[in-house]
């Protein structure tokens, strides 16, 4: 089965014409603005390839012949869309394209009542087995949404920790500080910075991203040679704001530089003003500043940079 079997004019959810990417999982064609939703949703909700530069599994090509195109799909997906609620178009914000892909794909509010998922353990489950309730919708017996294979990380984080500022003292008169970043099950540190409350580190730390991310843990130590090392404090980066925006704009070197998106400062994070995210040279990066928690002074400035699989 070759990949000229493919083809569509509109995407699924916006309506723009002539797509280059596909949902393989979910057997529809979308425009690289939904795109960038898509992928935010993880590849247990929609697994999007390009249909020109990804290579195709005769499985997910089958897949995408027996749901028989956007419109059979929209058929289903779209089947009990509430009176008052738009379908977003070619010109949509990111925010209304959100919130009805969401609610399309992975709330399944519009699908056919005898298609919902009432009661399944696990997101990846349900997905699973609401994929193989449509495609047998569709007369099809081929389970192309299996969960072997699929893409443990979505992308990944570059972290420049940039430096601190006032903190706190631990030993005598100073302290020697690091920093430890942890993302789910990976930790990384900064090397340690001896008698300096002040401290420049300029260290580029690296972290790949999983599908399920929760939010970058920070925290600062003193490092001790007899002793264990002394927490300095602590805070916590919320990572959705910058992978939102980064899916967004996938393709970040078609842009001009310019703000993308920001994450407000608030009293329940440790931001110390907005954090800015922009497309600067066509990478996407976020400048962080924050106040360090449960510890009597010190900040520490960070600047986060997104980095897709494919680069």
């Amino acid at each position: 089965m070759s990949r000229s079997a493919i083809s569509s004019r509109a995407s699924a959810d916006c309506g723009a014409q002539d797509p280059k990417w596909a949902s393989a999982n979910i057997g529809v064609f979308i425009c690289l603005k939904c795109c960038g939703v898509h992928r935010s949703l993880g590849t247990h909700i929609s697994k999007v390839l390009s249909v020109t530069l990804d290579e195709w599994t005769d499985d997910e090509i089958n897949s995408m012949i027996e749901v028989g195109g956007n419109s059979s799909a929209n058929e289903i997906y779209e089947a009990f869309i509430p009176e008052g609620f738009s379908k977003p178009g070619p010109d949509s914000s990111h925010e209304e394209r959100m919130k009805f892909i969401r609610s399309k794909y992975e709330l399944q509010e519009f699908l056919k009542h005898s298609l919902r998922i009432v009661s399944v353990s696990g997101r990846s489950s349900l997905q699973s087995s609401l994929s193989q309730k449509i495609l047998d919708s569709f007369g099809s017996s081929n389970s192309s949404s299996k969960m072997e294979g699929m893409v443990e990380f979505i992308g990944i984080l570059k972290v420049k920790v940039i430096k601190g500022t006032n903190l706190a003292v631990r030993d005598l008169l100073t302290s020697d500080p690091y920093v430890v970043l942890t993302l789910g099950q990976q930790t990384v540190q900064t090397q340690v910075k001896k008698s300096n409350l002040n401290p420049v580190w300029n260290e580029e730390l690296m972290l790949s991203v999983p599908q399920n991310f929760g939010a970058l843990k920070l925290k600062v130590y003193d490092h001790d040679t007899f002793s264990a090392d002394d927490i300095m404090g602590e805070a916590e980066v919320d990572l959705q704001p910058l992978i939102t925006s980064a899916m967004a704009f996938e393709d970040s070197t078609m842009f001009a530089n310019m703000q993308i998106g920001k994450w407000l400062k608030s009293y329940d994070n440790a931001l110390i003003e907005d954090s800015i995210i922009n497309i600067v040279d066509g990478k996407v990066k976020q400048e962080v500043l924050l106040k360090l928690q449960n510890v009597e002074s010190g900040d520490v400035e960070l600047e986060l940079e997104w980095i897709p699989l494919d680069q």
